[in-house]
């Protein structure tokens, strides 16, 4: 799958870069006696959830989002380390200004652990991402897992599919043939209803995908989204690289630690959280028109109210009393296991309309000359 690293002008030339169980790196950096043996980092409430594992824990089944009592269940003999979220910060800042200089182009990093780039300026993409990898692993000690791909799509996937410590140049063509006996699940869009509703239709793996009849895909989905899975399953993406963030919205929210009943507790949770917004929306200078709650009950039904006022605003008493009387409208029905508060619909925001189309999967998108 590496290539030669000539490669023709025209051929977009798109990295993505994802540091191996980040989190879990940083805490073995520290307390270096817990290399080797099964780490979780999670936090200590009864409905703590795993932030990530060390990949000897993610032997046990162990992965990230997985209720941390599970996690126990499955690995009795697991290490339980506390997340640090301020030495994470520190780490990513550490990795990504390194990999930004040694590139000399903009990221879109995605998360604290996870980036693209836009190497096709390079002159040597493969032969400079080696140099890259190596670089960080020995000043920062995170290894980091590459794909290179003439898409977002393909290099994602490709550097997914060989962690820890992959390093993957992919073309379009090739992921095709590689990931056709996968399921659609692996492709980014397609979540587990959508790859519940294709399985009722019998396609149960990304050739399957391919070749389904288009037809039967507008008659279950739409025309939108079957032109959508087509196109994922053929591996057509030309998403840019962002590089620029937009904030849609801000938002805060907390899971109780046992599902609260008591209107007033919930009502003075959706005051701290509305402090809590803006405190970050005053530190951007930004306002916003929409606030909105989210409601996730014990049955885990989620449920969301959003209001638009008149003006533009991040006052925490305006936000936590619009929110308080979106939370008194919905009178919550059952116990209510999380709760969120969000600020949208900012000042001076584009409003440029139309969501993206899926790209045509006719056109052309060719092996990737490295």
């Amino acid at each position: 799958m590496d290539g030669a690293n000539g490669r023709s002008p025209e051929r977009r030339v798109i990295v993505h870069m994802d540091c191996d169980a980040f989190y879990a790196a940083v805490e073995l950096m520290r307390r270096p006696e817990l290399r080797g043996k099964p780490v979780v980092v999670a936090g200590s409430g009864p409905r703590a959830v795993v932030t990530t594992a060390s990949y000897e824990a993610r032997r046990f089944g162990i992965g990230s989002a997985m209720a941390a009592a599970r996690a126990r269940r499955l690995c009795p003999d697991a290490i339980f380390v506390p997340p640090d979220f301020e030495a994470y910060r520190a780490k990513s800042r550490e990795v990504w200004e390194l990999v930004r200089a040694r590139l000399d182009c903009a990221l879109q990093q995605v998360s604290l652990d996870e980036a693209y780039a836009d190497i096709t300026h390079v002159d040597k993409p493969v032969s400079l991402m080696r140099v890259v990898v190596e670089e960080v692993s020995q000043r920062t000690g995170i290894t980091i897992s590459v794909g290179i791909a003439p898409s977002r799509l393909v290099a994602k996937t490709a550097s997914d599919a060989r962690k820890p410590a992959g390093f993957v140049v992919l073309s379009r063509e090739q992921a095709c043939e590689l990931f056709a006996g996968r399921s659609p699940r692996l492709l980014q869009g397609v979540g587990p209803k959508t790859a519940d509703r294709l399985a009722e239709l019998r396609i149960e793996t990304i050739a399957q995908l391919q070749g389904a009849d288009e037809t039967v895909l507008r008659e279950r989905f739409g025309e939108r989204m079957a032109k959508f899975l087509k196109a994922r399953a053929h591996f057509h993406d030309d998403s840019p690289v962002e590089t620029e963030r937009v904030l849609k919205s801000r938002s805060s929210e907390t899971t109780f630690d046992e599902d609260v009943s008591d209107l007033a507790e919930l009502e003075r949770t959706a005051g701290r959280l509305a402090a809590d917004v803006c405190e970050g929306l005053q530190r951007r200078q930004m306002r916003g028109r929409t606030i909105g709650i989210k409601v996730r009950l014990d049955d885990w039904t989620n449920v969301t109210r959003a209001r638009t006022i008149g003006e533009f605003t991040h006052d925490t008493q305006l936000v936590a009393q619009v929110a308080v009387e979106l939370l008194r409208e919905y009178a919550p029905p059952r116990p209510v296991r999380l709760l969120g508060v969000r600020v949208a619909s900012f000042e001076g925001e584009a409003q440029a309309s139309g969501a993206a189309t899926a790209a045509d999967p006719r056109a052309p998108q060719l092996a990737l000359p490295l």
